[in-house]
């Protein structure tokens, strides 16, 4: 044994000393510390290279997890990809909502041909099919943008320097390192986040990420992030740079829900969830040449068509129940109205109004409803449908319904900050196997938001900036 391995294992006796007073985590630390270090010790005494060309791994990784540069490349990607993301998405989505409201309009006249009742019409084709065309129109064209792209970035290797970056802060707040990973899988799915989830070994600190995943915005927030973001703030400025600010305001409000996430987690370590944060050991892996045939198969097939597929089956029946509360009248109001005039005083002390927050809790089943709902609730229509444009849409809020910045701010915070959508909660309830411990995945989302955008409102009302 030679001088640097005995010292090795002096350390190591030193730290079995520690488990005895109930520290394991440094123990666990020292023993990965002494399998690399020996192995690269070894590996420097037998590995004889040639001369060395430039290593581009070495050279990309000094910049991407540099201390100086590894965020502001990180929030610039992300910006990117954002915009990216909206400016194709537009396009799609405008053909997709076309194509549903040409062959609704067919089938409405298919069904009063073969004799349907008009009550059975309107469930079928206004509210289950309705409601089906808009959840793929609106969720379908961002997610074949971003899941391809973030798959490619998967597939190129910089996701694990992701990781590597927000290691430390993870570690601050009693969580996992793999914990960056599964949040970022939550920006596609918040269902495929949880599922991901299976990646950390501690059940602690798993539980901590699947509590805190629906603090990223998933696909079927981005589209309300977006059209209130070009309304409100992209319209404040000259048309040239709206698509751009847009960009900037929801990137904003993606990084307040990850410190939100880690205030949350350092809470959980803390009280229900206490214990150490277990040592992440990541080998950055090379970086490679993606596959781009592969990825466009494997994030069409695998990610978008399966998480569109799920987000369909629990549209559809909600899209009919739906229908029958705005359809059933209680005295002179639909029931949608009637239950939003008993939720307003509590909504607008949060910023909101009752028809926000009905359309909130209407849309559980799939957050892509949620501004279809508040539409057909303003409009009074009985039936969702889909505005012109989002100049029609700043006219129906500003004008005939009285938003301002702050309700346009504190409705983007709660579709941040809100329950998890059903299809997530049922996700929950399948990898726990504990119904206490998805309805805390439900309230303590639900909490933050309430609290957040209360006190947001608050302080604007109090400063007298609105």
């Amino acid at each position: 044994m030679n001088g640097y391995e005995a010292g090795r294992f002096k350390d190591l006796a030193e730290q079995a000393g520690k488990i005895r007073q109930g520290r394991e985590h440094y123990f666990r630390d020292a023993v990965v510390g002494h399998i690399y270090g020996l192995a690269e010790e070894i590996a420097g005494r037998t590995v004889r290279r040639g001369q060395a060309g430039l290593d581009w791994d070495r050279r990309l990784d000094d910049i991407l997890t540099s201390r100086l540069l590894g965020f502001p490349i990180m929030l610039l990607l992300l910006g990117v990809v954002f915009w990216v993301t909206i400016i194709g998405a537009n396009y799609l989505s405008e053909f997709l909502a076309s194509f549903f409201s040409w062959s609704k309009a067919h089938l409405l006249s298919l069904g009063a041909g073969l004799g349907l009742p008009l009550w059975l019409q309107g469930f079928l084709v206004e509210g289950v099919y309705g409601t089906v065309g808009w959840v793929v129109a609106v969720m379908l064209p961002p997610m074949a943008i971003f899941f391809p792209i973030f798959t490619l970035l998967e597939d190129l290797g910089y996701l694990p320097r992701v990781a590597f970056n927000l290691d430390n802060f993870f570690k601050r707040a009693g969580a996992h390192g793999k914990q960056a990973l599964t949040m970022s899988m939550g920006f596609g799915c918040n269902a495929a986040g949880v599922i991901a989830c299976r990646v950390i070994e501690s059940p602690r600190e798993r539980l901590i990420a699947t509590l805190t995943n629906t603090f990223v915005p998933c696909n079927g927030r981005f589209p309300t992030l977006i059209a209130l973001a070009m309304i409100f703030m992209g319209g404040a400025v000259a048309a040239a740079y709206s698509t751009a600010i847009a960009a900037v305001v929801v990137v904003g409000i993606v990084l307040f829900g990850v410190v939100i996430t880690f205030v949350v987690s350092w809470l959980l370590s803390r009280t229900i969830l206490k214990g150490l944060p277990s040592t992440f050991t990541l080998e950055l892996p090379p970086y490679r040449k993606p596959q781009v045939a592969q990825v466009l198969v494997r994030s069409i097939l695998d990610r978008t068509i399966f998480v569109l597929g799920r987000a369909v089956i629990i549209a559809a029946p909600a899209g009919g129940i739906i229908w029958i509360l705005a359809n059933i009248s209680v005295g002179e109001v639909s029931a949608i109205a009637y239950l939003a005039g008993l939720l307003d005083p509590v909504a607008r002390a949060m910023g909101l109004d009752g028809f926000i927050l009905m359309a909130f809790i209407l849309g559980l089943p799939a957050n892509e409803i949620v501004l279809p709902v508040l539409i057909m609730s303003y409009l009074a229509t009985g039936a969702m449908l889909e505005l012109d444009s989002l100049q029609a849409l700043k006219t129906l809020l500003v004008d005939q319904h009285g938003w301002t910045w702050l309700t346009a701010l504190c409705t983007m915070l709660f579709a941040l900050m809100h329950y998890p959508c059903g299809t997530t909660l049922f996700t929950i309830q399948r990898e726990t196997r504990s119904a206490g411990w998805t309805l805390l995945a439900a309230l303590i989302p639900l909490a933050v938001g309430c609290l957040v955008c209360f006190l947001v409102a608050q302080t604007v009302r109090m400063l007298g900036l609105v």
